[in-house]
């Protein structure tokens, strides 16, 4: 009996496992949806896969493709049958090509349309797609991943170019004295939806990058990311010698040496990975100081191509040229010797026609200082014409910061403007929250997220559903939670009193507070402990609980922050606070993703003005927790004293000590007396009514202003439009 002959009164579950298909037919299906990234922000989807084997799927690490290699086809339509997936497999497969060939509805189409001959390429050191594919760390990538993963959904001509990184960032594990070590996986390749990319007579691409101490390969391998091509380039290759088959191992790991081979790779072996794809590029953005040598294998091309001098070349490049500085520490730029500069650089400047002391003068604040090194953000301000921040507060940090290179300016006419960061809606919101959203907002929210007015709505949900809603995330969040502490009694040997403990650690009525981000000293996870028997009182109070879930990593040589973790992985031996604080090792997407989901207040205390933007607390906004916040980043711009809690008054002192003690008192007097008072304030039904007026007030407030799709729409509009006509603006990013 075919599809059209099902009886009507036939139920969804019979014309489910009607429909006549193929199990290899089920099974390419689904492997197709595996191949592209686009199944990682669609719940739907994910759900899937999930149902055809729940526990491998978490035991995989919610992958696709390591899953769907298990399973033979027939094994797939049997599950397929007793799950009733046929129509959800269908429906899912119709979707993602649909979604590929709609071109011409998009955003993109119809505002950014001059890219669409001359596309964006986006470099980036490290891209954070999804927990299974680990080649991040932690912000940066995430932001890149959440980048490219909007610029799809928008349809906005973009490419984007990275390294592979075959080991990914370490595994995070804490021994029974608390201390971090750290353990590297080798990633394969068949385990991840990623194929040799080709050029246009269909042959693997391997680009060669020359240097004084001998060429280095890298193959270049294709991701899909929606409708966006992600490309890494990876040194594991034959001709390589034995070190340089591992440059690429590891992310941020090794020597300045490492480092330096690493940016060679990314900028100039990126740019000829694009040649030799046939794109050419109407937008270079470089996400960061990692990838600024890539301005210079342009500039080679232009030479070469045109027959036109370095300067003319120089000019042209510039203008198409977009930089984006993260980071508003000094000592966090990349810098080199002039030794280093010429090993690596001597040949590309040789062909450029420029001297040694040229070279070293594009990467350093005063091009006649010897003693200056060459410095990687130096570079790709001098070699853009569009550069920015990631806030606006950062944006003043930036411009004091590199006013040198501009004497004749005043700080405020610096071109460096700025575009704050924003999340991926779809790949932060959990799937309750989208579809509370999806009955209040209207079946179109999602294409118009980066409206304002998409949000006014969230004022009309119910406070009792929105109040449920956000707890039933909560429990799967303590869930998670319990499930991976008990997981770490068990691995350190502990007793079955310990881990029995885990397996009912937290409280599901207590208030909850998350704190997760990489561990640097300048972030403060310690803030709360200088007010140690203050914070002792709180906690203890069985009337008004709180209670704190920690996770992040420290860099592997930064051991003031392993001295960070463990003085909070080791507070669970304190009597006082020991079942009221837990840390989860090995902080991922995954890791996050539950925490910003299921907390009621995000906890962020860095050092004022030290966090350039920061992303994770936006992500808790979209799923109704609160920010409790230094006026620091993105937070000193959204804040507007009713959707969210702030710590100090957006003030620094001289004094380090003397500054982290003020925001300590400050960050105790807001718990004290208004996060806890407004928690715990209950109506005749148990609801926190003015909590909740709260949680509205941030989603309705922020929701739109710190999303990604309004991030890249700002680079589109304030840069890459301009870039890639070839004008120059002193228009300011804003």
């Amino acid at each position: 009996m075919s599809q059209t002959e099902i009886p009507p009164a036939a139920s969804k579950a019979s014309r489910d496992t009607w429909t006549e298909v193929s199990p290899q037919a089920l099974y390419d299906k689904l492997f197709s949806l595996s191949r592209n990234l686009w199944w990682s922000w669609h719940p739907e989807v994910v759900s899937l896969f999930r149902d055809l084997d729940p526990v491998r799927w978490r035991q995989l690490d919610h992958n696709p493709v390591t899953l769907l290699a298990e399973m033979t086809p027939d094994q797939v339509s049997q599950r397929a049958s007793e799950m009733v997936l046929y129509t959800r497999i269908n429906q899912a497969h119709r979707r993602l090509k649909e979604y590929l060939n709609e071109t011409q509805s998009t955003w993109g189409a119809r505002e950014a349309g001059v890219l669409g001959s001359m596309p964006v390429a986006y470099f980036s050191a490290e891209f954070g797609i999804h927990e299974s594919v680990p080649i991040y760390s932690g912000g940066l990538g995430v932001l890149s991943g959440d980048h490219i993963k909007s610029a799809s959904g928008l349809g906005i001509p973009l490419v984007a170019i990275g390294l592979f990184y075959d080991q990914g960032y370490f595994k995070q594990q804490l021994d029974s004295e608390g201390w971090q070590s750290e353990e590297y996986i080798d990633t394969k390749v068949e385990n991840l939806a990623i194929e040799p990319a080709r050029d246009k007579h269909g042959k693997p691409i391997t680009v060669t990058v020359e240097t004084l101490d001998g060429p280095l390969l890298a193959k270049v391998w294709l991701m899909r990311v929606g409708r966006v091509p992600l490309y890494l380039l990876d040194c594991d290759v034959d001709g390589n010698r034995p070190e340089d088959r591992e440059l690429t191992s590891r992310l941020y790991g090794g020597d300045v040496r490492t480092r330096i081979r690493q940016e060679l790779v990314l900028g100039v072996g990126g740019v000829k990975a694009l040649r030799a794809l046939d794109i050419y590029p109407g937008v270079y953005h470089l996400n960061e100081g990692h990838s600024a040598f890539a301005p210079l294998e342009v500039i080679r091309e232009r030479m070469e191509d045109n027959g036109i001098s370095f300067d003319d070349a120089l000019r042209d490049v510039a203008q198409h040229t977009v930089f984006t500085t993260h980071t508003p520490v000094p000592a966090g730029h990349d810098r080199f010797d002039g030794k280093l500069i010429e090993e690596h650089l001597g040949p590309l400047r040789q062909k450029l026609g420029i001297s040694y002391e040229q070279l070293m003068g594009l990467g350093r604040v005063e091009p006649q200082a010897e003693h200056e090194l060459f410095c990687m953000t130096v570079i790709g301000l001098k070699l853009s014409r569009r550069a920015n921040a990631v806030s606006s507060l950062h944006g003043y940090v930036s411009r004091r910061m590199w006013s040198n290179l501009w004497p004749w300016r005043v700080e405020e006419e610096i071109p460096i403007g700025h575009i704050t960061n924003g999340v991926h809606v779809p790949s932060w919101l959990a799937h309750p929250m989208q579809m509370l959203y999806d009955r209040y907002l209207g079946p179109e929210w999602q294409r118009q997220m980066g409206d304002s007015k998409t949000w006014q709505k969230v004022y009309d949900i119910d406070t009792g559903e929105l109040w449920e809603t956000h707890n039933v995330l909560k429990s799967r969040l303590l869930e998670f939670v319990r499930r991976r502490v008990s997981r770490q009694c068990r691995r350190r040997n502990e007793d079955e009193a310990s881990v029995e403990a885990a397996r009912t650690v937290l409280d599901p009525s207590a208030l909850t507070i998350g704190f997760a981000r990489r561990f640097a000293t300048y972030k403060r996870a310690d803030l709360f402990l200088k007010n140690i028997d203050q914070f002792a009182e709180l906690i203890e109070d069985v009337n008004h609980p709180i209670q704190f879930i920690f996770a992040g990593k420290a860099h592997p040589a930064d051991e003031p922050g392993k001295k960070l973790i463990q003085g909070i992985a080791n507070l669970r031996h304190d009597s006082r606070l020991g079942s009221k604080i837990v840390f989860i090792e090995d902080y991922d997407i995954n890791v996050g993703r539950h925490l910003i989901q299921g907390v009621d207040v995000w906890l962020n205390n860095p050092r004022r003005p030290l966090e350039a933007s920061g992303t994770s607390g936006q992500k808790v906004v979209l799923n109704g927790g609160l920010n409790f916040s230094i006026l620091d980043g993105w937070w000193a711009e959204a804040f507007n004293g009713r959707n969210g809690f702030a710590i100090g008054r957006g003030m620094q002192h001289v004094d380090t000590a003397l500054g982290d003690e003020r925001d300590a008192d400050d960050l105790m007097r807001v718990l004290r007396e208004e996060v806890i008072p407004l928690f715990y304030d209950r109506d005749v039904d148990g609801l926190p009514k003015l909590w909740i007026a709260r949680m509205q007030n941030s989603i309705a407030t922020l929701a739109a202003r710190f999303s990604a799709h309004r991030m890249v729409m700002d680079y589109v509009k304030h840069a890459y439009l301009i870039a890639a006509g070839g004008l120059s603006s002193e228009m300011n990013m804003s």
